[in-house]
């Protein structure tokens, strides 16, 4: 498939990382496969998540195809690029025809992004999942690699203002092996696994993290359970129904 659109972003991209000096820490790229179809399943922390997931894949020369929210691509400005880059638009009232597209691309050979906690977690730490992506993987018969994402948050998260323009941030990368998708019974069992490898990762990411927060009032990016100032997973977990409630109340 011809590709006007995504290496001049991914360039752009790379532009921005050097012009903020982001220090980027990114292991196991070598776990994405260079040809055949993979699910790339990531925690979720920041706005920016896509940005430094598909990173992951870039010492293997590949192009993810994220899935996200249709409102995304019915933008003016952030619509014809999600369409140009060829990501997968989901309508969460009707997902069996995102799902279809997601596997019909695996089996293509390409390589899928998802975030299977759905929404940004505002504690730092990883939600519950939708099976979802364990379902693709196997329907598909591809391998699902976690990734873990540290970092991002500062940059821009739920709750917070942007800044985008925050200099020699640490952002850590860290992509698992490939799960084989014939060595689980069910997409719930695959999807348990999953979220038991996607914590490892994150908890690994956060005690090799070079930085800590510089004092109280910087806390905010730190998990309640590492001393920091984030709600708990109970407390986001509240904060996400009340969210719902206005949302469906406006």
């Amino acid at each position: 498939m011809s590709e006007l659109v995504y290496p001049p972003v991914i360039t752009a991209a790379k532009t921005m990382f050097r012009i903020l000096d982001l220090r980027l820490d990114v292991r196991g790229s070598h776990h994405v496969p260079r040809t055949g179809g993979a699910v790339l399943a990531s925690n979720h922390v920041s706005y920016l998540d896509f940005i430094f997931c598909g990173y992951g894949a870039h010492e293997s020369r590949r192009l993810v195809r994220f899935m996200a929210k249709d409102a995304v691509f019915r933008h003016k400005i952030s619509g014809p690029l999600m369409r140009g880059m060829k990501h997968i638009p989901v309508n969460r009232s009707a997902g069996a025809g995102s799902y279809a597209t997601a596997v019909s691309a695996l089996r293509r050979g390409e390589v899928v992004g998802v975030f299977p906690e759905a929404t940004i977690s505002r504690s730092f730490t990883v939600k519950d999942l939708k099976n979802g992506a364990a379902r693709m993987a196997q329907e598909a018969g591809v391998p699902l690699l976690p990734v873990a994402l540290w970092g991002t948050q500062r940059l821009w998260t739920k709750g917070r203002p942007r800044t985008l323009t925050r200099r020699h941030t640490p952002i850590t990368i860290l992509v698992g092996e490939p799960m084989d998708p014939a060595e689980h019974p069910d997409a719930n069992a695959m999807t348990a696994a999953l979220r038991s490898r996607l914590t490892a990762l994150v908890d690994q990411a956060q005690r090799d993290y070079p930085e800590q927060p510089a004092g109280p009032d910087d806390a905010w990016w730190q998990p309640a359970h590492l001393g920091g100032s984030a709600p708990t997973p109970e407390q986001a977990a509240e904060l996400d129904r009340a969210g719902r409630r206005t949302s469906s109340a406006s």
